[in-house]
């Protein structure tokens, strides 16, 4: 039997190995949790998270009804995000290159759905002083900050119901419709907030469009979406053993640095890494020309300035002020369930990359004469510290894929499953 003494002692052992590359100082109170969004470790839905799945996995709540839910984009046997390549039809969305048509046929925004899953441990959004950048918020621009319902996650899963690119609700009252005239719905609303869902005044309406919000932010933040159930997981606890080829990723992942923004030190219940520091970063990628000349778009002419676009119009003079300084900057993303359905998957934010391998070879020789990368998108303010010349071989790069493999949710112990299932 695995004690939690041992499970200590094996965190300590770890730890002393993979945190001595760690360069950044972390402000506690910035990126602390609180027990509002830590709900993965218990199994038992609550009444909100009840209510929130129900919409999640409901294309009813897209219009035209019925082509489009939440779990469209964020599919659970994906990890929580969306797939590579799936023709799309007119009564069915599908995914072009890694960017998901919306609930309109030949709707296309121009980034990749991000991970729902393990998104609710993201802080609000906020100027870290101390690193001299920004963390925390959702969306890949780090939009959903908080601001709405009180938590990143909340404001996030309110934004895609009114986009026309996505869900396509024209109203807030558009959305809450499909549940004021549904009486499973309104037995739900009540369990999860005591009383039924109205829209008679402005108030009811603000107030209850929320409300979806938060009730999706908690499923979100359930034991169904965050199970911590990798075979990393169970390494962690003392209860699984990595390959030697695993192992091996492991320390080439922290010798590349790869852990100084995909961070491996326990950030839940002094145990559990979630592999991001929340940050934003711009590593240079080139746009996703594929995408672009399927859909008919000019890629010059559809830069994505990421955070930097966004905090071009913020309110704050000072952050309006940095934006120049973060254009092409993207949330650093978790690498929790990063190969689940790697076999139709895209990654980084334009979906540009087409595979785990491309992705460690991209940040392996990105700055190497003749690798044969595109140009960057906005190459003044991109990272020139850790990526581009890690010097790897093509066989480290496949080591630090397999430890990758490692850290999907759904491992079960004595197998040799390593993406896991659901």
């Amino acid at each position: 039997m695995i004690t939690k003494k041992h499970a200590l002692h094996v965190l300590i052992v770890l730890s002393m190995s993979i945190l001595a590359s760690c360069q950044k100082d972390f402000d506690q109170n910035l990126v602390e949790m609180d027990q509002s969004r830590i709900r993965g470790l218990n199994a038992k839905l609550n009444d909100k998270a009840v209510l929130g799945r129900m919409i999640y996995f409901d294309a009813r709540f897209s219009e035209p009804s019925g082509m489009q839910s939440c779990s469209s984009c964020h599919l659970p046997q994906q990890g929580f995000v969306g797939k590579g390549n799936v023709p799309s039809t007119v009564n069915a969305p599908g995914f072009t290159a890694g960017i998901g048509q919306g609930a309109v046929f030949g709707a296309f925004g121009g980034r990749k759905p991000p991970s729902a899953a393990y998104a609710t441990f993201a802080p609000a959004f906020t100027f870290d002083a101390i690193n001299g950048e920004f963390i925390g918020g959702l969306f890949w621009d780090g939009r959903a900050d908080g601001s709405v319902t009180g938590t990143p996650a909340g404001d996030q899963a309110l934004g895609p119901f009114l986009n026309n690119l996505e869900q396509n609700h024209p109203t807030k009252e558009s959305v809450l419709a499909k549940i004021t005239n549904d009486q499973k719905y309104q037995q739900a609303w009540q369990k999860a907030f005591g009383d039924l869902c109205k829209t008679t005044t402005i108030a009811e309406t603000e107030a209850n469009y929320k409300k979806v919000g938060i009730a999706i932010a908690e499923y979100e933040a359930s034991a169904e979406v965050n199970s911590f159930t990798s075979k990393f997981d169970y390494f962690l606890r003392g209860q699984a053993q990595l390959s030697v080829l695993e192992q091996q990723g492991m320390d080439l992942f922290v010798q590349a640095e790869c852990d100084n923004c995909h961070v491996m030190e326990p950030q839940v219940n002094n145990l559990y890494p979630l592999f991001t520091d929340f940050s934003y970063d711009n590593i240079g990628l080139p746009s996703n020309i594929e995408f672009l000349s399927i859909v008919g778009r000019n890629p010059a002419a559809n830069l994505d300035g990421g955070l930097g676009t966004r905090l071009a119009s913020n309110s704050n003079p000072n952050w309006a002020a940095a934006a120049p300084d973060f254009l092409g900057a993207f949330k650093t993303p978790t690498l929790r369930n990063v190969a689940k359905g790697e076999e139709n998957k895209r990654y980084m934010h334009n979906g540009v990359l087409k595979s785990l391998k491309e992705v460690v070879h991209f940040y392996n020789t990105r700055d190497v004469a003749g690798a044969g990368w595109g140009t960057p998108e906005f190459p003044a303010t991109m990272n020139t510290k850790r990526v581009g010349r890690l010097g790897l071989s093509s066989e480290e790069e496949d080591a630090i894929v397999a430890f990758m493999r490692t850290l999907s949710d759904g491992w079960k112990p004595g197998t040799q499953n390593t993406q896991g299932v659901l």
